[in-house]
This record gives C-alpha cells, structure tokens and sequence, in this order.
C-alpha cells in the first residue's frame, strides 16, 4: 500500500491539450482530498485465489481447477465483476481488520497522475513501452509489475493499461463533485447500478490508457480485461 498525501490535485481533462480527451472528461478543476493508502498493483490471480479458497466464493470465469495458471498468478484478476471486487475488499477488512476498499473515482485519479494534470502517469507524452495496450502485440494481461517505467508519481503501476479497474463511484453523477466519506459509504449499497471503470486495458487502445480516461459497466457485467485494486483510508476522529 503507497500513501496518497492529503491536498489538492488537477482532475479532468483540458480542451485541446488532451488531444484524445472526451467531453465525459470535462472541465479539469481542482479537488482537495484527505490522505488514502492505495495498493501499488492491481489485485492479482493469486491473490483472489486465497480469497476463493477462504470463502467458497465464486471463482473468476476461465480457471482451471479454481487455480490461475501458474504461469499467471502475478497478473491482473480478471472477469471479475464490481460485486465480487467489493466482496473482495469486505473479506480482507474482516481478515486484517482494517477498512478496504475500491477507490472513488477522484482517488483512483489523483493516484494514477499526481497532482500537476498530466495525461499519463509518466508525463505528457505518449510512450507505449510504458504500459500494456495493444500497440504493445501481445493481447493478453502481463505481470503487475512488468513496466516499472511506467510508474505514476506516487510509485503505482499498471494505472494504464493492462485491464480496467471497477471503481466505487456510480456512473452517471455529476463529473464536478466533491467525495466525502458519507457519499463513497452509500457508494457501497448493493444494486444493479452502473460503476465507473478507470486506466484502459490490454484490449484498448491509448486513446483509453490515460489519467482522466473514463468508462462504465453494470456491476454485475464481467470480462477479460476488468479487474480492480483496493484503497484503505485511515479513520479520522470527528471534530
């Protein structure tokens, strides 16, 4: 888990700077948000694994006798849905005691480019050697740690590229809001809602494996390319 210091950083996307940028993108402005600890990779094979076999939960679609291929088990958890990724995070605060959880999307953002606005977690300019899309040729998921040179300013990888990330946050609420622990509590009801995915994968194109590139699914819906990876935000004593 990498700590995501408190204080304000640059969200969205900006008219013609951001070439490929989309109108659900706008407008950039600055939001402040109090300090989280966010996991440096996506949850891997492996590890949803010691989830399955702890508690009998559905195992990931594609599997071979529950396991992940063995020459697999350090990649990105995949055909998972939004509902077995909060499953997820519900068993690991009931097993270390500690309160896990998926990012809101403004989390997942403010992680992935720091707070200076760049379009990929390394700079401004596009790099495939950096990342897991399909300009890269191989059209499959890849370790967690396989691009180091493709590391967001606070140390996380894998924030582009590689497979989506199912986030908190409902799709379909206003872009220019404010998080606060209330709001991503409600986040947590569990209905048939769309839910906001982030970072692109293997199987799109940098036009999606961007900083501020957003899509969405029913948080049932799984697939080849969607995983996830969880957040742990520190209690705060009211004031």
């Amino acid at each position: 888990m990498v700590l995501i210091p408190a204080g304000e950083f640059l969200m969205g996307s900006v008219p013609g700077l951001d070439q490929t940028a989309r109108a659900d993108e706008y407008p950039q402005h600055s939001l402040y948000l109090p300090d989280y600890y966010m996991a440096r990779t996506p949850v891997t094979k492996a590890q949803y694994a010691a989830f399955v076999q702890a508690t009998g939960y559905r195992q990931p679609t594609r599997r071979e006798n529950g396991q992940p291929p063995t020459d697999k088990q350090d990649h990105p958890v995949v055909y998972v849905s939004w509902d077995d990724a909060v499953a997820y995070c519900h068993w690991l605060s009931k097993s270390t005691g500690l309160a896990y959880r998926l990012p809101t999307e403004a989390e997942w953002e403010k992680a992935a480019r720091g707070t200076d606005g760049r379009i990929y977690p390394w700079g401004n300019q596009w790099d495939g050697r950096r990342c897991n899309t399909p300009e890269s040729g191989l059209n499959d998921t890849t370790p967690v740690g396989a691009y180091p040179d493709g590391a967001s300013p606070y140390g996380l990888l894998d924030m582009v590229g590689n497979a989506w990330e199912w986030c908190a946050t409902k799709w379909g609420k206003p872009y220019l809001y404010e998080v606060g622990e209330d709001e991503w509590l409600e986040e947590y009801l569990r209905e048939d809602v769309r839910r906001a995915l982030r970072c692109g994968s293997f199987y799109d194109y940098r036009s999606y494996a961007r900083c501020a590139s957003r899509w969405f699914d029913s948080s049932w819906f799984r697939d080849r390319d969607i995983g996830f990876r969880v957040l742990f935000a520190p209690r705060r004593a009211e004031t």
